[in-house]
């Protein structure tokens, strides 16, 4: 097993990631300056366009479906249910600057994805996600026959008329988290469990809402990482590496003919109200979205360490690149308005809500 540390790994990270911060965060801090316009121009002169580039925008329409006749939202994200009493935060849509997104079509989707597996695998997050597509495709076939079966770590949903499943496999960091004779091991380079991934038509992968836990919250006695154990380390440092490997298992057993892989990026939270410029709030009766061209909080440095992972990859992989539309969403928590999450829930995000224009962006992405 290697011997126990309590040593981090060497400072060249920290060196590493500042690099990483100079040469990318400012290239992403920049689409909300005066630079992002010229680039829309570029983007709209050559025909492309950058879906996650925009703002929020009133539309009546709105919400995509009703809480109250999808059967598949867990008490966590009913916010209705559990008495929030405002309907503004139902009624917003992401409005690409320099384009428009498909609507949603559940028909659509149940037709065109006849017979396949879509697997979302991570934490809670992909669940907050797989349910809003659930939902999604629900409100379009209210009528249709469904087979929905969970057990501990693995959920499906199958609309049966379609041949269509969705499956939720539930995993916090990605890479193993084994019960050995030392205790809970969270192994940085390993990926067994990735055999459960393989056959899939498409995966929907996410993490890094468990990296940060600490105290009694962390699911892990120590990491291992090169036979060697570490009583903690940065966690930036692990989550690279624990992202890399999982790069490494996507190049090794993706085959791209007859599997589409996507990330959904980091979801923020919004516990600290200096990130948007009001020091003593919280997302605790926040009622409308940030509005401005650049969000005070500024780009996470596991964007920063998502971002550097992507670029290394030798497979497609389609980036949901969801963090700087859902930073603008201070109003889209459970907050106190959830059945099973006791406090203030600034993490998870309210059904109907913000997961829902995650999924149009997968949709849209999936089907262009």
């Amino acid at each position: 097993m290697g011997f126990f540390s309590r040593e981090n790994p060497s400072l060249f990270f920290f060196f590493f990631f500042f690099l990483l911060c100079l040469s990318t965060v400012c290239a992403y801090t920049n689409t909300s300056s005066n630079n992002g316009v010229e680039a829309e121009k570029r983007e709209l002169a050559s025909g492309r366009c950058n879906w996650f580039r925009g703002n929020w925008v009133y539309d009546a329409k709105y919400p995509l479906y009703d809480p109250y006749k999808c059967p598949f939202i867990d008490p966590q994200f009913n916010c209705k249910k559990y008495g929030r009493p405002d309907n503004l935060y139902l009624k917003y849509r992401w409005q690409p600057s320099s384009c428009s997104l498909r609507r949603f079509n559940g028909l659509y989707f149940l037709r065109k994805m006849r017979g396949k597996k879509i697997m979302f695998v991570g934490d809670s997050l992909s669940t907050n996600m797989w349910e809003s597509l659930a939902c999604l495709i629900h409100a379009w076939v209210p009528n249709t026959r469904y087979t929905l079966l969970r057990q501990k770590g693995l959920a499906s949903l199958t609309f049966e008329e379609y041949g269509v499943t969705l499956l939720l496999y539930r995993t916090q960091f990605l890479v193993d988290l084994d019960s050995e004779r030392v205790g809970r091991v969270l192994k940085l380079d390993s990926i067994k469990q990735g055999k459960m991934w393989r056959g899939m038509d498409v995966l929907i992968f996410n993490s890094w809402h468990w990296w940060t836990h600490t105290e009694h919250i962390q699911p892990w006695d120590y990491m291992e990482d090169g036979h060697r154990l570490y009583k903690d380390m940065n966690r930036l440092v692990a989550f690279y590496k624990g992202m890399t490997t999982w790069a490494r298992w996507v190049n090794a057993y993706v085959d791209p003919s007859k599997t589409k892989v996507f990330f959904n990026g980091v979801s923020p939270t919004h516990y600290e109200g200096k990130d948007w410029g009001e020091p003593m709030k919280s997302c605790k009766s926040q009622t409308q979205p940030f509005y401005g061209r650049k969000y005070p909080g500024g780009t996470p440095m596991a964007w920063v360490i998502l971002n550097k992972v992507m670029s290394r990859l030798r497979k497609p992989v389609h980036w949901l690149d969801i963090t700087g539309l859902s930073q603008l969403r201070k109003d889209a928590h459970p907050s106190a308005f959830s059945g099973n999450h006791p406090g203030n829930d600034c993490s998870h995000w309210c059904l109907p809500g913000l997961p829902d224009t995650w999924n149009v962006l997968f949709y849209s992405t999936l089907f262009s």
